[in-house]
């Protein structure tokens, strides 16, 4: 299949990508991205203090349907980003989107088709696919 945007993107993607071209540089660069979105997230809370996280165990009511659980959870964050943290969380996320389709580049994968069986995946398992 086709979409113009990701299909540009991986291209750029593909285009830039010199000097970390090898399979395990691009892997390592994912972990580092991946950890760089997880400090960006706490620096939200400790360093800006914009949101806050309230973290306790969730307590399930025993006749709690399924379809009932998705808007009984708690995603225990409090508050909004800030347009700093906003910015910065976004070019974390930016970055970590750019070493994992390096990697696809790497295999011959197609970004645009991943997303698409993603999507028909979680459209017919729907809140069965727990994970």
């Amino acid at each position: 299949m086709k979409d113009l945007l990701c299909d540009e993107f991986q291209e750029v993607v593909g285009q830039g990508l010199v000097r970390h071209k090898s399979i395990l540089d691009v892997t390592t660069k994912i972990q580092e991205s991946s950890a760089r979105v997880n400090r960006a997230v706490m620096k939200s809370v400790t360093s800006c203090g914009c949101i806050k996280i309230r973290a306790e165990k969730t307590q399930i009511p025993p006749d709690l349907s399924l379809e009932q659980l998705r808007d009984y959870m708690n995603t225990h964050v409090e508050g909004t980003l800030c347009e700093s943290c906003q910015e910065t969380i976004e070019a974390e996320v930016g970055s970590l989107m750019f070493y994992l389709v390096a990697m696809l580049n790497t295999f011959d994968l197609n970004f645009y088709d991943i997303l698409i069986k993603e999507h028909k995946r979680l459209s017919t398992l729907g809140i069965y696919k727990l994970s």
